[in-house]
Formats: structure tokens, C-alpha cells, sequence
């Protein structure tokens, strides 16, 4: 058949396809042939990089899709969206008016996938020790709002927390909150390598080159109890070194789909030009991409500075030069779509404006040009990052008020250089923990951050940040996050640019593709299976 776009549209948070995959589902995957799936997320164990699995360390959304299979978690997002549910728990809610207290029973016959019994000890020793661990990637600041774990019996699990947070259940749905085996990982200490076992619908078998993962394959876990209702027996994820590889080993069908990260490219040839027995599917997303800014770092120190740069950018330009229709702009850390997103930065600066810029500068005493460098990741948001940053060096340098070089590293490099503080500019993409404005704030904003900032915002942290937890309705929280997001757009800690959609290409024999990738960009491989070709 000819290649379609599917395109699915939000419906009031909820995805709803309006197209099913093409062909039938009644093989689901079962017929011996594994499902390929391609993807160009590297995952490299090293020094700077020591546990890219371990619950307690990941906290990017290519090593969080590999735990997502594998590592079982109390709650998880519905299929469509919405509010979590129950997954390893049978049921879980807050037992009190205040948020503080919030209590799981787990489901009967839940086991590990080497028919270990999994009880309400193993959850608090998980969570505990992602705790204890407290990782610099920044993923225990997700359960920072816990205070206590107490366990009753075998099956109940009651967390206590030191201030009222309505988001928690959404964060018991993420791989840092994910339940490990006492026998397998360590309290105290990371476990290093490419090893994953948990309770959740696969299990791993690692492939890997010069400490390097080339594929992982997955395989359904016979031992798996869970809301999730896997299609397949076993998935491939094999890793390409760039978008253009990975395009052509579908085209040959070498793998059955491609996701993360398709080229602008890619897209626009897929959507002008059909291509036989390959469908493209089009999704709404909450990707976000930004610039972020050591604040203690001289050449940035001054908040002038920061505003100047968001005074210049252009962020129509931007996207429509590098990725043309499949990115808009974005004017807050929360992205349009999400409840309480506002367009600060829009309100702050309004159009780029060089005279407006160099007001700013001349205000602080600030000597131009401004020389500094823009350092990106050149292996880990796709091939398009470097173009948007020369784009980007293009617009700063044409004012005249700045003199900006651009600096490519690999991730491993990348972000371990960022964390410690060698970079004074960088760009850095958001894939949310979960649909809900706390998670495009508060991981870079609170205390023990994402970004290892050194910004800190006395009234975002003690006032608004613990006002808008208390909501449980997340409307009422909007004019804290509002409150939030106009002081980001004057002090310009970070610098958000755009926000994207999520595609998948896939083989028209692939049924569930369009359930593959959630709005939150978790990827479902469970929902996959093999049908028949059009």
C-alpha cells in the first residue's frame, strides 16, 4: 500500500487515534520474527557515564525507555492519557485530605522475572536506596518529597511525605521509582553496565560493542502481572549511529520502525513523497528544547546578559529553518498544551529586538560583543542539533552584540562536563517525566536539579514550587505556575526555544504503531505486533 500519515490529534489530554495500523493483529509478533525497532538514543557505560540501567542513576528518555520494559513501577500512564493507575499496585491513593500520605497495595502473585516474589520491602529497599544514592544525573530529586517508607505486611507500602504533593502518583509512574531486586542491586552503590532485572513485561538481553549497546532485545516476561497486555514475544531496539542509517535500514527493511531521532528530513520526504509499505505516523509531543545557563559563570553571571540573548532570539526563524513544520516556538519551560502554561517569555520581550538587546546590555555596563560558547550534544536529539546552533550563532553574532562560537561534544562527554560545571551555555532537550507543569519546573528550578544549577530562587522553591503541589486540581495551581514562569522569563536561568512533535515510521505490516510513543514520549513496545502487508 501507499504511505499514509496518521495524524493524532489531543483530545483534552488524551490521544485518540482517528486510523488503525494496517493489517491484521493476529500473529501480534508471535510468529518467531522478532520486532525491529530503531532508534539513534546511544548508550555508552563509562566512567562518566557508570550506570546507564540503574534506576537510581538514568535520567534521560532513552535509558528511561529501555527501564520502561523492563523495571515495573507502582503506577504507570494509561494507554491514552490521563491521571496514573495502578500497574505493579492493585490499588494506591492519597488516605488523607492533605496529599502527605499516600499508600499501595500490591498485586497478588507479582514476582521478579526469575519468579522471585516481589513484596512491599523490595519497593521501599528500591526507593530507598535511589535515596540513599542520590545520584548527580538528578533523578532522586523526583522523590525528594518523600520522607518516610513504611511497609505493612507483605503487600502494603504507605509513603509519608514532608510537605503535600498531589503530582507524587505521576512520579511513583517513573523508572527512578521503578522496584529492583535486593539480590541483584546494591544499597549503596550503582550497578554499572548494561544488567537490568525487574518485574515488568520483558526482559533484557544486552548486545554490546566497546562498551557500547548496539541492540537490546527484549523478551516477554512469562512472570509479568501488570495492567500492560504485551502483543509481541520479543522486540529488538537497535541502535544507529545517525538518522540517515537507521532511515535506510528501514526502507530495507532491515527494521520494522524507526523513532527517536528522525531527521526534519526524513519527515518532510516521508510526508511530500509516499514510499510503498511504509506509514508515517504524526503525534502530538512535549519535547522541549532550551539553553541553560551556568549562572555563576562570569560571562553569563550578569542576568543582563541572559536577557539580552532572549531579546534577540528568533525563535520563528529558528524552527521553521531547521525543522520546518515538525517544531513551533516556545516561550516558557512549560510548553503550550500543558495546564498553566503561559508565554512569558513572549510577554517579557515580545519580537526579537537588537535595539532592545542592546538597551539591556548598556543598562548593566555590559561590554560588547559578549564572547561565549554555545556547547550542544552532537549524538544525543538528532542531526538537526548542530544546524540549530549555528542558526543560533548566526542570530547572536548578526547584532553585533556578541561574539558566539559553538562547540559539539558527545553525550557520555556532554553531559557528565555540563553536570560538573564546564559549560557555561549548553543545550539540552526535556522529555517530561510525566504531563503536569511541576515536571517542566521543578527539575530545573528546586533544589538538587536536572541541570546541577547553581540558580536558586528563594520564593520558586519555599513558596511557589510547594504551593502549586498542594493543588490537586491543577487548574487552581495556575497562577503559582504563571507566578513561576514570569520570574524564568526575567532572570533567564534557562532559555526555552522550541517545543516538537513525535513521529514514528514503520512497515505497514506493524500494527500498534500508533500507540507506540505516549505524549510524554514513554516508548510502548508492548503495543506492537506483526500483521499482515498492505
Amino acid at each position: 500500500m501507499n504511505r499514509k500519515t496518521l495524524v493524532l490529534p489531543a483530545v483534552i489530554g488524551l490521544l485518540a487515534p482517528v486510523l488503525a495500523a494496517c493489517g491484521g493483529s493476529d500473529s501480534g509478533g508471535k510468529d518467531g520474527n522478532p520486532i525491529a525497532v530503531g532508534t539513534t538514543d546511544r548508550f555508552v557505560a563509562s566512567k562518566a557515564v557508570p550506570a546507564p540501567f540503574d534506576p537510581a542513576y538514568a535520567y534521560d528518555a532513552g535509558s528511561w525507555n529501555v527501564l520502561r520494559q523492563t523495571i515495573q513501577t507502582l503506577m504507570a500512564m494509561p494507554r491514552g492519557g490521563g491521571e496514573p493507575v495502578p500497574e505493579a499496585a492493585q490499588t494506591c491513593g492519597f488516605t488523607d485530605t492533605g496529599n502527605e500520605r499516600f499508600s499501595c497495595t500490591l498485586r497478588k502473585g507479582l514476582a521478579f522475572a526469575d519468579g522471585t516474589p516481589v513484596t512491599a520491602s523490595d519497593v521501599k529497599f528500591s526507593i530507598d536506596r535511589v535515596l540513599h544514592i542520590k545520584s548527580d544525573s538528578g533523578s532522586s530529586a523526583l522523590l525528594s518529597s518523600v520522607d518516610t517508607i513504611e511497609t505493612k505486611g507483605r503487600s502494603e507500602v504507605i509513603f509519608h511525605l514532608k510537605s503535600p504533593d498531589a503530582t507524587f502518583p505521576y512520579k511513583l509512574a517513573t523508572p527512578t521509582a521503578g522496584i529492583v531486586n535486593p539480590d541483584d542491586y546494591t544499597k549503596g552503590k550503582l550497578r554499572g553496565g548494561f544488567a537490568v532485572d525487574g518485574s515488568g513485561p520483558y526482559t533484557l538481553d544486552a548486545k554490546v560493542k566497546n562498551n557500547t549497546l548496539v541492540k537490546a532485545v527484549f523478551t516477554k516476561n512469562p512472570h509479568y502481572k501488570g495492567q500492560l497486555k504485551p502483543k509481541n514475544d520479543k522486540v529488538e531496539l537497535v541502535s544507529f549511529a545517525d538518522a540517515d542509517a537507521m532511515g535506510k535500514a528501514l526502507e530495507k527493511g532491515d527494521v520494522d520502525m524507526m523513532t527517536r531521532t528522525m531527521s526534519p528530513e526524513q519527515i518532510k520526504q516521508l510526508s511530500d513523497n509516499p514510499s510503498k509499505n511504509i506509514n508515517l505516523v504524526e503525534m502530538p509531543g512535549m519535547e522541549i528544547r532550551y539553553l541553560g545557563f551556568d549562572t555563576s559563570a562570569p560571562v553569563v553571571k550578569s542576568k543582563a546578559v541572559r536577557q539580552a540573548m532572549a531579546q534577540v532570539v528568533d525563535r520563528g526563524q529558528l524552527t521553521a529553518d531547521v525543522y520546518g513544520t515538525s517544531a513551533e516556538p516556545l516561550y516558557s519551560l512549560v510548553p503550550a498544551g500543558i495546564t498553566g502554561h503561559t508565554n512569558s517569555f513572549f510577554n517579557r520581550y515580545s519580537e526579537p529586538s537588537v535595539s532592545k538587546a542592546a538597551s539591556i546590555l548598556s543598562r548593566a555596563d555590559i561590554t560588547t560583543p559578549v564572547k561565549l560558547t554555545l556547547h550542544y550534544t552532537t549524538d544525543h536529539y538528532g542531526s538537526a542539533t548542530k544546524k540549530e546552533f549555528e542558526v543560533l550563532k548566526k542570530q547572536l553574532n548578526s547584532s553585533g552584540l556578541f561574539d558566539v562560537d559553538i562547540k559539539g561534544d558527545a553525550w557520555d562527554t556532554f553531559r557528565a562536563s555540563e553536570l560538573k560545571g564546564k559549560y557555561d551555555v549548553y543545550g539540552l532537550g526535556w522529555f517530561p517525566d510525566f504531563p503536569d507543569a511541576d515536571n517542566f519546573i521543578a527539575p530545573f528550578l528546586d533544589k538538587d536539579n536536572f541541570l546541577a544549577s547553581p540558580y536558586a530562587n528563594s520564593t520558586i522553591r519555599d513558596q511557589l514550587i510547594p504551593e502549586s503541589r498542594r493543588e490537586a486540581d491543577r487548574l487552581t495551581a495556575s497562577k503559582s505556575l504563571t507566578s513561576i514562569q514570569n520570574i524564568v522569563a526575567d532572570d533567564v536561568p534557562v532559555l526555552p526555544l522550541w517545543q516538537g512533535k513525535q513521529y514514528v515510521a514503520a512497515r505497514d505490516d506493524i500494527t500498534g504503531v500508533e500507540w507506540a510513543l505516549s505524549s510524554s514520549s514513554i516508548l510502548q513496545l508492548w503495543e506492537l505486533g506483526r500483521g499482515v502487508s498492505g
